[in-house]
This record gives structure tokens, C-alpha cells and sequence, in this order.
């Protein structure tokens, strides 16, 4: 029934650019954003912690660390815990400190009672937002990153020594010529 059905239309299915009501999907260089989301209806009380984006609907009690990755509160989500995030999205309500490694964004509706300490901050017109905030520059951050790999370095060298002790010897010809 196939063939009748191709011959029918005149259309090979191998030529999908000759009929222009054909859907042929674009294919997007970007990877999907994988996303965990908490619903509406649910409540949560205790520590939430993970390793991919979380999009909060619902409610939350007590301690949320995702220090990599980005949270959103939406517009129905209520969050009653201090956050540990690399990037934070308020569109709901938020009681409690947020830690955020890049950037926090206050939108519109959104409320944020707590300290707020981060590298860069957005609140827009008619965003709420009771507390301290702190803005660290990102040198900061980069100089932290850094400051390890050039202990290990050291470490990893125990020969140092040796060329101190040949350079006082270089020191007194430099300084009398």
C-alpha cells in the first residue's frame, strides 16, 4: 500500500525538499538545557543539593546547594533556605541568604528577604529586596583559582634551594662592577 500511496502523490520519500509542506526540523548547535524543575503542588523541607540546574515551582524548607549550576524561583515558587548557587533566578519569593559564585537576578516579581553576596547583581523595577548585599569583584575569584595551582607548583620543586644559594655569589660581582 506504500507504493500506491508515493505514486499516488507522485513524491519520493527520499526527496523531502520537493514538497514544501514537508516538516524538516532544524537541527541546533546548542545543547538542550537539562533542567530538574519542583512543581507547584510540592513541598519539600530539608537539604537539596545536585549537580544540574533546578527550576522551583513549589516549596521549599531548609538548605539548597548547586554550586554550579543555576537556580530559578518562579513566579509560584516560595523558598524558605539559604542558597548556595552558581547563578540564581528570583521570579518568586526568597527568605534566606543566597550565596552565588556569578550572578544573582532579581526580577520584577520577585522578593528576597536576606543577605545577598555575589560577583554580579540585577534587580529590576519592582523587585523587593530586604538585606545586605555584597558584590565581590571576579579578580577575586580568578586569584583563588590560581593561588592553588601555584602552591602545588612549589611543592612539587624542592630544588629552589640551589639556586639561592648560587645567586648571593652573582650579587657581590653585580654590585662591584
Amino acid at each position: 500500500m506504500l507504493q500506491s500511496s508515493e505514486s499516488s502523490f507522485g513524491v519520493k520519500s527520499t526527496s523531502p525538499a520537493s514538497n514544501p509542506n514537508s516538516y524538516n526540523p532544524v537541527k541546533t548547535v546548542t545543547a538542550p538545557v537539562e533542567q530538574a524543575t519542583i512543581g507547584r503542588s510540592l513541598v519539600i523541607k530539608g537539604e537539596l543539593s545536585g549537580s544540574e540546574s533546578l527550576y522551583i515551582d513549589g516549596r521549599i524548607e531548609g538548605k539548597i546547594s548547586l554550586p554550579e549550576n543555576r537556580l530559578t524561583i518562579g513566579r509560584n515558587g516560595s523558598v524558605q533556605a539559604n542558597i548556595t548557587a552558581r547563578e540564581v533566578v528570583v521570579m518568586g519569593k526568597v527568605m534566606g541568604n543566597i550565596e552565588c559564585s556569578d550572578r544573582v537576578d532579581i526580577r520584577s516579581e520577585g522578593q528576597v528577604t536576606g543577605d545577598v553576596s555575589t560577583v554580579r547583581i540585577s534587580v529590576e523595577d519592582g523587585a523587593v529586596l530586604k538585606g545586605g548585599i555584597q558584590v565581590r569583584s571576579g579578580e577575586h575569584k580568578q586569584q583563588s583559582q590560581t593561588q592553588p595551582h601555584q602552591t602545588q607548583a612549589h611543592a612539587k620543586q624542592p630544588e629552589p634551594p640551589k639556586p639561592t644559594a648560587e645567586t648571593p655569589k652573582s650579587l657581590p660581582a653585580t654590585a662591584g662592577a
